[in-house]
């Protein structure tokens, strides 16, 4: 193939427990997924149909790194989220049989420019710029299902500077991993590199330069981060 500007370099997340790498195709958010964080971010908690939006796959952030401080924004929030590996090609999945597409799974953020955010909402503009911009998405090593199992319970959870803000269980997801995955793949015909951040608990809050985030998701694993100056 003669391609006329070099191909880039496509992202990659570890695998826990070997050197073997998942190659990052896309990354699929679920919005207000836990009742306690619709209700902060002032939404009906009601499970009304689940609504997604997109990160770029380059967006990727590894476990351990310094990422700096993103421009254009002055109001940055932590999300803590579970995240799911795809495995399989799925489309049309029955929530029954929608765990048979799952790789493993990760412990993610969801990093949030609220402010830009919040100006798209009032002007019913697209969040794109609010959350998904550069190194929106860190990312801890991916375990396989094959050796932890499926997750369906378990404290998740983050600390900032070692105080914890937000503390959860993934049992109180509005729509469980099954039930996302099925809405999902009725939208798009999931594929073999997609990740999907399922959602966060209530405690979102600001970060600035300086702060080192600590997230964990029991039976998944730990995400520490830290946030550097611009």
């Amino acid at each position: 193939m003669d391609l006329v500007i070099p191909a880039p370099v496509p992202p990659t997340v570890a695998v826990a427990g070997t050197a073997a790498r998942f190659p990052v195709r896309r990354i699929w958010c679920v919005g207000r997924n836990y009742a306690d964080h619709a209700r902060e971010m002032g939404a009906d908690p009601n499970r009304e149909p689940p609504f997604f939006f997109a990160k770029p796959a380059d967006a990727v952030v590894a476990d351990g790194t310094e990422m700096p401080y993103p421009p254009a924004t002055r109001d940055l929030h932590h999300e803590v989220e579970l995240v799911v590996a795809v495995g399989r090609a799925a489309r049309d999945l029955d929530p029954a049989a929608a765990l048979d597409a799952v790789y493993g799974y990760a412990v993610g953020l969801d990093l949030t420019r609220r402010d830009l955010q919040g100006a798209a909402k009032a002007k019913g503009h697209p969040w794109d710029m609010g959350k998904g911009f550069d190194r929106s998405a860190p990312i801890s090593a991916i375990r396989p299902a094959a050796a932890i199992g499926h997750v369906g319970s378990g404290t998740i959870s983050l600390a900032v500077n070692g105080q914890v803000r937000q503390r959860g269980d993934l049992r109180d997801m509005i729509w469980s991993v099954p039930e996302v995955l099925a809405h999902l793949s009725r939208l798009v015909e999931l594929a073999p590199g997609d990740l999907v951040f399922t959602g966060t608990p209530a405690g979102v809050g600001a970060v600035v330069p300086g702060d080192r985030l600590e997230a964990a998701v029991e039976g998944v694993g730990t995400l520490q981060v830290r946030i550097a100056a611009r």
